[in-house]
């Protein structure tokens, strides 16, 4: 096996379950769907396909959870990633609140498959939202308050500055949010968990089936080395790895890097110190920090997002300074861990998810723009709806938000987006 097409060299691999090698796909089949991608949006769509009756065939070109799926964050944190608010004219008052809706009951979807199945995956409950400034600190009052308005079922609290070591041993923050109704797990193990589910099911999944070209009509022809899968419908769960599979979508998505280390196991006392609740955390700065403590007491610190399709020669010389800044009593604390991976990120921070105009069989969800790990499976049961029964109303709203392409290709894309961020960041500075 090609070792690029392995999983990271990341703590979730280290600390990883059970990962099965399956085979590549090695003769023609065929299926009701066909999904590419491995990842959380390919495999819950899977999933769901198959709870509807219909028979999967799943292609993924490395492993399952090799890509963001395997190496993010762990935070699963409500919301789409975005203040939906502003797309009202796109989706009225109604399809606002729906959005709404969605970006907390995705959480309860993960959860729930996670109970239902008995995934493996160190989910905690707890997050908590950091202010940079006391103006965003103030701005977490109104978010608590629509919330209560909105009927959230789970505990929220604010936190003064003064309070601040309760939830975290640091200096630099002015205040947080904490909501009890997200957290943080293991994202390699919870995606080889709910595979083993897609194939209790009956879906048939391949690893290391690169494909090569789709041939479009009322059958899809979806061609690779070994074999040609031929399905009715068929599904691109890509994100950031589409590359030039499909143009129309590939050219909506910027793959942006994002770093994480992991620290030594720290004593008991050490950790408490840093995260006295075991919250997952993150701040609210444009090249956001996000942090929480591993099942075996490792500090995982993540940020930045390059856009220049380079990644840092030493990701723990890159990322340890921001870690240190925030955490300064791990000055002498090793690093064991150090790992990137892309994220898809789109123009207006908001996914996208429908089916091709000019080919209406073939569905697509991309660009979670960092909150992936519960819109993935809110997506994936859109997606899955919309193939089994014609229509989901959820995905209509979802599809009449507008997305732009990049425009100069390839070229273009990471210097626009550059100049974008850099933008907010510095009236981030001014403000």
């Amino acid at each position: 096996m090609n070792p690029s097409s392995d999983h990271a060299r990341s703590y979730y691999r280290a600390s990883a379950n059970a990962m099965p090698e399956r085979p590549s796909l090695g003769a023609d089949l065929s299926a009701d769907v066909c999904v590419i991608g491995g990842g959380f949006t390919g495999v819950n769509t899977a999933i769901e396909l198959a709870q509807r009756g219909l028979s999967v065939i799943l292609l993924e070109a490395r492993r399952i959870g090799w890509g963001a799926s395997g190496r993010n964050g762990g935070q699963l944190i409500r919301g789409i990633g975005h203040d939906v608010s502003g797309f009202a004219k796109y989706v009225g008052e109604e399809g606002v609140r729906s959005l709404e809706r969605a970006g907390i009951e995705s959480v309860a979807v993960v959860g729930e498959r996670i109970r239902e199945h008995a995934i493996d995956c160190d989910l905690r409950w707890g997050f908590c939202e950091l202010a940079n400034t006391p103006a965003q600190f103030a701005a977490f009052q109104g978010e608590q308050e629509h919330l209560a308005a909105m009927g959230y079922a789970h505990e929220t609290r604010l936190v003064g500055p003064q309070d601040m070591q309760q939830v975290v041993g640091s200096t630099v923050y002015a205040g947080g949010l904490v909501d009890m109704g997200s957290g943080h797990l293991h994202p390699l193990n919870l995606v080889l968990g709910e595979a083993q589910v897609a194939e209790s099911l009956g879906v048939r999944i391949f690893e290391q089936t690169e494909v090569l070209e789709l041939i479009h009509g009322d059958t899809v022809h979806v061609r690779c080395a070994g074999g040609t899968v031929r399905a009715a419908s068929l599904v691109l769960a890509c994100n950031a790895h589409l590359d030039e599979l499909e143009p129309r979508l590939s050219g909506k998505v910027l793959p942006a890097g994002s770093y994480i280390i992991a620290t030594a196991p720290l004593p008991q006392a050490l950790a408490s110190e840093l995260n006295p609740q075991n919250l997952a955390l993150c701040d609210q700065k444009v090249g956001l920090d996000y942090y929480r403590l591993s099942a075996d007491r490792r500090l995982l610190f993540g940020g930045a997002c390059h856009y220049s399709g380079r990644d840092p020669a030493d990701i723990a010389a890159y990322m340890q300074p921001k870690m240190l800044k925030v955490f300064p009593q791990l000055a002498d604390t090793a690093i064991e861990f150090q790992w990137g991976g892309k994220i898809g990120i789109t123009a207006n921070r908001f996914p996208q998810v429908g089916r091709l105009q000019q080919y209406p069989n073939v569905f697509y969800a991309q660009g979670y723009s960092g909150h992936g790990l519960n819109v993935t499976h809110w997506c994936a049961r859109l997606l899955a709806e919309a193939i089994h029964a014609g229509h989901s109303q959820g995905l209509d709203i979802f599809s009449r938000v507008p997305h732009m392409t990049f425009p100069g290709g390839k070229a273009l894309r990471s210097p626009l987006l550059a100049m974008g961020m850099l933008w907010y960041r510095l009236r981030e500075l001014m403000h």
